[in-house]
């Protein structure tokens, strides 16, 4: 239903998280959230996700948690769909304003 990269589409929420769907292809910006944690579940394809001391790699019905407060930048050589699981008032970018931030996020 969405083609766009790095622009995070809202499924559903439950108990003040949203449920985000959001395609990945190249690289994000290095960012943390202050105040919270976040899921990247791959439902399709796989990436990586740079930290300040080391790369993970996170692999199709795979899940990795970022806790608040880390600074970590995804990577993806090939398109990967990964659903978010966070706070409703979660900004993509976190720290970091760039092209990237997106204020508003659509519901699907």
């Amino acid at each position: 239903m969405f083609s766009d990269h790095w622009s995070p589409q809202i499924v559903g929420e439950l108990n003040g998280q949203q449920v985000k769907l959001v395609k990945f292809k190249g690289e994000f910006v290095w960012h943390k959230h202050d105040e919270e944690d976040e899921l990247f579940f791959v439902v399709r394809g796989n990436f990586k996700i740079a930290f300040r001391d080391k790369i993970v790699s996170v692999n199709e019905n795979e899940f990795v948690i970022v806790p608040k407060g880390v600074e970590h930048k995804p990577l993806a050589d090939e398109e990967v769909l990964v659903m978010l699981f966070e706070p409703a008032d979660t900004l993509n970018t976190g720290n970091a304003k760039s092209e990237l931030t997106k204020h508003v996020l659509p519901t699907i």
